[in-house]
């Protein structure tokens, strides 16, 4: 099976030191030594790769006391693909001569809460030399004073160092890979109107494009590895059950197409993964630049129209590619927006390599208010809530039959899920043929519903002329409504595809006012669902991008980003977008 590969970024550990031999150093050593060493176990016993692996902290030979230190390790950082860093000391050290200069490099600083040295009088010194420098850093110290031997690393700090470390492993990974168009811009939603700057300097990707008949081709010339065609139709036919046809009698399929329908649906399953991280297996049919792919960490599918008035939609594609279990068994999701949403496919790849979990991708569709419920149906919601729903990228892991220890459901990240897990999945998904008013050139969507209770964190990048990117997160729960309730509401839209009611929690205040003016607010037709209230390490992330974040119901106490940032007044939105604006894309 093809796996999108590559080196598992680490963390560097910078245990910096008062430099003044004769006694100073000397009685530091053993204790910045131990402060590095706890933060290292803290790390890697907390924190995976998206494959499941643990993350490997690196930490410098020596403590760094001076410039030369300082540089020793970071070149003993650059040959063991450090990708982000942690400076800790429990002592004053000389500022400027001992911090990380790297500017692409994500960097925290823990003081040491203590009497005995000024550990805090150092990470000031050192975070103003950041400031002044232009190279923002995390400060990191902790609310109550520790004795010196105390090697036990307090709750708060150690919420800040895996805050600060998921959103840096992002950063890191995603640099240098590439998003993959297929095809160009879908009847013309501004997200599939790919842009390129975005792309090289907020995240330091490339963009990689094919035309759609690049898929034809590969369909037509059988550039694909025929054994697992035959796998996954053999798995098809036995795990993935037809829904209701909608379609008006003249517009069905006869038991013959629909049959050639799945074989091309699954192709174009397999075509697309290979064009994303390649497939060795195709070098062996001769076709040695095709066995290479694109290096893309996330693509986007254009599909409508041009490919789907004629030929078969992407829904089964997409859904199941984002999906974490397949006819190879259970693997981590290959993160495809629908219709070339670039903006919702870096979402789904924030979401995905956040928690190593599978992503919702929907249209944001309908606001029901309580008035309106009541009116469709006779059944009056405790609140309003809003309708998610989208015929393609929504993983199947959304349906909830994830189970956690207490048998609640839940979205596994990919190295919890079992195979029971990802049957389970399917057994509560239907394909339904699809509506040909919308796909005339037919294929499979997937059906199913969303279990209510599950919190999620809705997000959405969007690009604004003059400002650049910025970022929408409302998290909340899904919520489950009695079944003919579900049923009224669902056949007046489209009773062929994904559900998920959701319900953001409300602040009582500007876009948190009411569901109404969430929904309001949000600046564009799709966003993604991520599983758990994870709106605090995208907030980091986004300043860890420079891209500000204009609407978030996270607690302000949760809100961590660099130190500079109050530098650029006292409300915190604000400075957000003063600082993001000074500093500048990541990668400019």
């Amino acid at each position: 099976m093809a796996q999108f590969k590559f080196s598992p970024i680490k963390i560097g550990i910078r245990p910096t030191i008062d430099g003044r031999r004769m006694g100073v150093r000397e009685s530091l050593e053993e204790q910045t030594m131990n402060m590095a060493k706890s933060v290292a176990r803290l790390l890697e016993q907390n924190l995976r790769h998206t494959d499941g692996s643990f993350v490997e902290c690196v930490i410098a030979d020596t403590c760094i006391g001076g410039v030369a230190e300082a540089a020793a390790c970071a070149e003993k950082f650059k040959l063991n693909n450090v990708g982000l860093t942690v400076t800790v000391t429990p002592c004053w050290c000389y500022g400027s001569e001992t911090i990380d200069m790297d500017p692409h490099m994500p960097k925290a600083i823990w003081g040491f809460n203590g009497t005995e040295r000024p550990g805090a009088v150092y990470l000031a010194a050192a975070l103003a030399g950041h400031s002044q420098m232009g190279l923002p850093a995390f400060s990191i110290y902790g609310t109550e004073v520790q004795e010196a031997d105390d090697t036990s690393i307090p709750e708060d700090v150690q919420e800040k160092l895996l805050r600060f470390a998921r959103a840096g492993l992002v950063v890191a990974t995603i640099r240098g890979k590439s998003y993959l168009s297929i095809g160009s811009v879908s009847m013309g939603i501004a997200g599939s109107i790919v842009n390129q700057p975005f792309f090289q300097e907020y995240l330091g990707m490339r963009n990689e494009y094919v035309d759609m008949t690049e898929i034809k081709r590969r369909l037509d010339r059988k550039i694909y590895d025929q054994e697992e065609v035959d796998l996954a139709l053999s798995w098809v036919k036995e795990y993935c059950k037809e829904g209701i046809d909608v379609n008006t009698p003249e517009h069905q399929r006869t038991p013959e197409e629909r049959a050639e329908l799945w074989e091309n649906v699954v192709k174009m399953s397999i075509i697309t993964r290979d064009l994303m991280v390649g497939n060795p297996k195709l070098a062996a049919l001769n076709f040695g630049e095709e066995a290479l792919g694109h290096n893309a960490i996330a693509a986007g599918f254009q599909g409508q129209r041009h490919w789907t008035d004629h030929l078969p939609n992407g829904d089964f594609m997409e859904a199941m590619l984002n999906s974490t279990y397949d006819w190879n068994g259970v693997r981590p999701p290959y993160i495809l927006a629908t219709e070339n949403d670039s903006l919702n496919g870096v979402n789904m790849l924030f979401g995905h390599q956040l928690t190593g979990q599978a992503q919702i991708f929907a249209d944001v569709r309908t606001y029901w208010s309580e008035d309106a419920v009541e009116r469709v149906t006779g059944f009056r919601p405790e609140s309003g809530f809003i309708h998610l729903i989208n015929s393609g990228s929504a993983a199947l892991d959304g349906t909830g039959q994830h189970k956690d220890q207490t048998g609640n459901p839940t979205i596994k990240p990919v190295w919890e899920v079992t195979e029971e897990d990802g049957k389970r999945c399917l057994e509560n998904t239907r394909w339904c043929p699809a509506v040909h008013e919308y796909f005339r050139g037919g294929g499979y969507s997937s059906q199913y519903l969303t279990k209510g209770g599950m919190p999620f964190t809705m997000h959405r990048l969007n690009i604004i002329k003059g400002i650049g990117p910025v970022l929408q997160i409302a998290e909340g729960w899904s919520i489950e409504l009695p079944e003919d309730v579900h049923n009224t509401l669902m056949k007046r839209t489209n009773e062929t595809w994904p559900y998920t009611w959701f319900v953001p929690r409300l602040t009582g205040n500007g876009a948190f006012a009411d569901v109404y003016s969430v929904m309001a607010n949000w600046g564009a037709n799709h966003c993604v669902a991520t599983y758990g209230h994870v709106g605090a390490d995208l907030i980091t992330l986004a300043s860890m991008l420079r891209i500000p974040v204009c609407m978030h119901n996270v607690a302000e106490k949760d809100v961590f980003r660099p130190s500079a940032w109050s530098g650029f007044g006292q409300d915190k939105e604000g400075q957000d977008y003063r600082a993001c604006a000074n500093f500048g894309p990541l990668y400019k």
